[in-house]
């Protein structure tokens, strides 16, 4: 297998496995659609490919020299994830554009990845693969690679969220669905307290 087939196959494997950045992506396709849930999506990967890069590239080593920064991105990201879990369990279940504006954002998304734990394991385990020397070039591949299956992977959880749409043809459920992702990112927090 080639070095790029093993790169999109690391990258397929950590992006499209449920993690609170695709339950986020799930719940906004299934409540807002596949246009507001792709704003979402690209600045998830926009926000990873830039951690990927800048681990690669060296801040790994000064995580590793100050290590307290390490322990509030983890705070950082709980706290971030109950925010989202919170904003899903609160949500009124009313579907359409009327309320476009509380669709999570291109920086949500951005900022999610940066607060994610998984992201932030995903990215230090695919370096240490794939470009464990930070020789420049292969950082920049892995990173193309990574940016174009994380995309993908993340889009099917957007549009598998669209196609749940007609599902949640009443509010009732719309909210029963919004508190289970809600449960499901909450329980993602107090793993990641735990763990």
């Amino acid at each position: 297998m080639s070095i790029f087939l093993s790169m999109a196959a690391f990258a397929l494997a950590a992006s499209i496995s449920p993690g609170p950045v695709n339950i986020v992506t799930l719940s906004t396709g299934a409540q807002f659609g596949l246009r507001a849930a792709m704003r979402y999506v690209i600045g998830a990967t926009v926000g990873f490919t830039l951690l990927l890069v800048l681990l690669g590239l060296g801040l790994y080593e000064i995580l590793e020299y100050w290590p307290f920064l390490t322990a509030a991105i983890r705070a950082g990201g709980v706290a971030f994830i109950l925010y989202m879990a919170y904003r899903l369990a609160v949500d009124d279940g009313a579907l359409g554009n009327a309320k476009a504006g509380a669709a999570p954002t291109f920086l949500h998304g951005a900022t999610l990845q940066w607060l994610n734990p998984k992201a932030w394991l995903a990215s230090v385990a695919g370096m240490g693969a794939f470009a464990a020397n930070s020789e420049p070039l292969r950082v920049w591949q892995f990173a193309a690679v990574y940016f174009v299956v994380c995309l993908g992977s993340m889009a099917c959880w957007a549009y598998a969220g669209t196609f749940l749409r007609t599902y949640l043809a009443n509010p009732a459920r719309v909210r029963l669905f919004n508190r289970v992702m809600a449960a499901l990112l909450a329980g993602c927090a107090i793993y990641l307290l735990l763990s």
